[in-house]
């Protein structure tokens, strides 16, 4: 039988949990599953709600539900809670698409089974002593324009009233839901904004507001803030209002180096002319650090993580010296991510898919999910099955790094 985890708090620039004691929050993000990512399995970054749009308009509704409902129940199971609890995490990071909680065409009415997901991953971590920050990594009308916001390219969120009235009703309903949980550790409220520096406030101004919301009915929770331009700048929130918060960075330096955009390119090792080594992360590491003890925030690095091109590359030195860094600092960090199909650019799973069915069919000229409705009538028995983790290859190089640290 599981102990019931204390509830966790911002003490100054620490987190503590409700008897006092300090507790530093290391573990990794299950990307992909309630917010799919078209890297992940092994095809183009088009958004989530494109590709459903295509399956429907190849097999109807039914199937895509069908579709969905066998992704989910076979990318991340219970054993996957077990592993990570194994390592020794002690944390999750959950990104999920706002529509697991809202029907996109009925504004605030409920997907009970888009929630049960939720409350099924909540309730594993209850039950294997795992703290989870739920990340809503898409909002209504999109916070940026990426893929992984789900947008097409053109974000409406910050520019519609509508989407955010909607955004700030989903998080209280959340906060409520899940105020008297305490293996939730927090709310990530807004997975990557990005909004021109001089549109910062308007950022500044919905946290404040998301922050009431969340606050009329979770006075518990942590709510974890993220810079402007994909978690980045942190400089224009100042010192929160609300003292139960903590601000959140993600991190990929060099991202040409990390997420393999220019092969080739080695760590430690020169990329834009510039020599890149632990000195340099340090020295990034440190920016921040003087920036949240001046705020009086804890820093949870929500996202880190390098593509993976053999090992000869320097990738897992990468990792041990980003880690180390958060370490000196005393920041908290979730790595990115769990699992994907093995990739050729971004941060890949610690385990990784590497055998190439027709579903995956690196060969193209269709790869990845957008052979997926092709398939699915033939082969969904197979291709659900494959999703399991039992499936996918260990990353040993990359897991007995972060296990020495969590």
């Amino acid at each position: 039988m599981s102990k019931k985890l204390p509830f966790l708090k911002v003490d100054g620039t620490r987190i503590v949990d409700d008897r006092g004691k300090p507790v530093v929050l290391k573990g990794v993000a299950l990307g992909g599953w309630l917010m799919m990512e078209g890297y992940m399995m092994a095809g183009r970054n088009i958004p989530e709600k494109t590709f459903k749009e295509s399956f429907e308009k190849a097999l109807g509704k039914d199937a895509v539900n069908d579709f969905t409902r066998s992704f989910r129940h076979a990318f991340i199971m219970e054993e996957d809670i077990k592993i990570i609890k194994k390592w020794g995490a002690n944390c999750i990071r959950i990104p999920f698409n706002y529509r697991i909680v809202e029907f996109e065409d009925r504004a605030f009415s409920l997907n009970e089974e888009g929630l049960s997901y939720l409350d099924k991953i909540i309730r594993w971590c209850e039950q294997h002593s795992l703290y989870c920050i739920l990340d809503m990594h898409a909002v209504p009308g999109a916070q940026n324009p990426d893929w992984h916001a789900d947008c097409t390219g053109s974000p409406e969120f910050f520019t519609n009233d509508f989407n955010k009235d909607r955004y700030c009703r989903l998080w209280h309903f959340l906060a409520d839901r899940y105020k008297d949980v305490s293996a939730v550790a927090g709310y990530d409220v807004l997975n990557e904004p990005v909004v021109p520096l001089h549109e910062e406030h308007i950022v500044k101004d919905l946290y404040e507001r998301v922050t009431k919301e969340i606050r009329d009915a979770d006075k518990k929770h942590i709510i974890f803030l993220e810079g402007n331009f994909w978690g980045q700048r942190l400089r224009f929130l100042g010192k929160p209002k609300d003292t139960n918060t903590a601000y959140s960075i993600h991190t990929y330096p060099p991202s040409d180096y990390t997420f393999n955009w220019e092969n080739d390119l080695r760590y430690p090792g020169k990329v834009y002319h510039i020599s890149w080594n632990k000195n340099k992360l340090d020295m990034i590491a440190r920016q921040y650090k003087a920036f949240v003890d001046k705020a009086g925030v804890p820093l949870y690095v929500g996202e880190f993580g390098v593509n993976w091109r053999g090992g000869g590359f320097g990738e897992a030195q990468w990792v041990r010296d980003a880690v180390t860094i958060f370490k000196k600092y005393g920041f908290h960090w979730t790595y990115w991510t769990y699992k994907t199909v093995a990739n050729s650019v971004f941060p890949d799973g610690i385990y990784r898919y590497t055998k190439n069915p027709a579903w995956v069919n690196r060969k193209g000229p269709l790869s990845g999910w957008e052979t997926f409705a092709s398939l699915w009538l033939k082969e969904k028995g197979s291709m659900a099955y494959s999703w399991r983790t039992a499936n996918f290859k260990l990353n040993d190089k990359i897991c007995s790094v972060l296990k020495k640290y969590f």
